[in-house]
């Protein structure tokens, strides 16, 4: 009985394929790319187990198990980056994903449609900007001989080298990346808005609701989901903040609040050219990321019953 259904689903299968072959075939490049690109690379990560020698095999020489892992946690640097890693992601997820969602919330409530697609175009523009060029512009604003130290000097008389201060490290990146990503971030919300049943706002207004509790009783629950989702995805790259910005931004007399986990990587990799100790790096980094992934997902899907799966 079970092969004759197993057959019965192959030749549905069969059929469905025949039927829209044009569509499936779409499918082809983006397979490939993903298995060149994305899951060919992962083969690379089996020398964290096994020392590898410039000029050997590109699987390593001899296997040394957990070796680099316990270089890495007995390293005296772990604790600096992986704390400074946790302290830039923690800031991030906490100024950076809800202030799109404010943004599309009070972008929402504007009558003038004028207006309001004036202001999504100039919120969009940073995002298209280059990581180099935001880290330029950064670079050039923060200077002792900068716009910012210019208004600093206006009131206090004194400039502020913030690139040479730890302590201003932590605002500078998390400002940033909220200017950055402000408007490309409240696109979705914004799209989840529409979807948003009007009859809703009318049964709400005739129950006498006001602007505020209608945001608080239809709109939010209303982009839930989509806030829960986004949640979920910004997790997995908890750990990995910003590296590109972060390896602009920062330098040695810095290191003690920007060095994270991937700019460390990154020294040991490329510059050391400790693959074997950098690719365990690495893979420490994506085990936390894809647990924080899973852990968040069971959370929402306990509290929300929404997840991903």
């Amino acid at each position: 009985m079970t092969s004759v259904r197993k057959e019965s689903r192959l030749r549905t299968a069969a059929a469905l394929l025949r039927k829209d072959w044009q569509l499936y075939s779409l499918l082809i490049l983006p397979i490939i790319y993903l298995i060149i690109f994305k899951y060919g690379p992962m083969l690379g990560n089996i020398i964290a187990f096994r020392r590898f020698v410039p000029g050997g095999s590109i699987f390593g020489e001899t296997w040394v198990g957990f070796r680099y892992f316990q270089m890495f946690i007995q390293d005296p640097t772990f604790w600096k980056v992986f704390g400074n890693t946790l302290m830039l992601g923690g800031l991030a997820l906490l100024f950076t994903f809800p202030v799109p969602i404010i943004f599309a919330l009070l972008l929402n409530e504007v009558k003038s449609k004028r207006f309001k697609k004036f202001v999504q175009t100039a919120s969009y523009l940073p995002h298209f900007l280059s990581i180099v060029i935001v880290a330029g512009m950064v670079l050039q604003l923060t200077a002792v001989n900068g716009s910012i130290n210019g208004l600093v000097s206006f009131f206090t008389g004194d400039s502020i080298p913030f690139m040479q201060r730890a302590e201003w490290f932590r605002t500078i990146y998390i400002t940033s990346e909220v200017w950055q990503g402000m408007g490309w971030g409240a696109i979705l919300y914004l799209a989840a808005l529409t979807t948003i049943d009007d009859s809703l706002y009318e049964a709400a207004r005739i129950d006498g609701a006001n602007r505020w509790k209608q945001t608080i009783h239809v709109t939010i629950p209303g982009i839930l989901p989509t806030i829960v989702t986004l949640l979920i995805l910004n997790m997995g790259n908890f750990l990995a903040v910003g590296f590109e910005k972060i390896l602009l931004l920062y330098n040695p007399l810095i290191y003690e609040t920007s060095d994270v986990i991937s700019t460390y990587l990154y020294r040991v990799g490329l510059q050391s050219s400790n693959f074997s100790y950098a690719t365990a790096i690495g893979l420490f980094e994506s085990i936390i990321g894809l647990i924080l992934v899973f852990s968040v997902n069971a959370i929402s899907r306990r509290l929300t019953q929404r997840s991903l799966w």
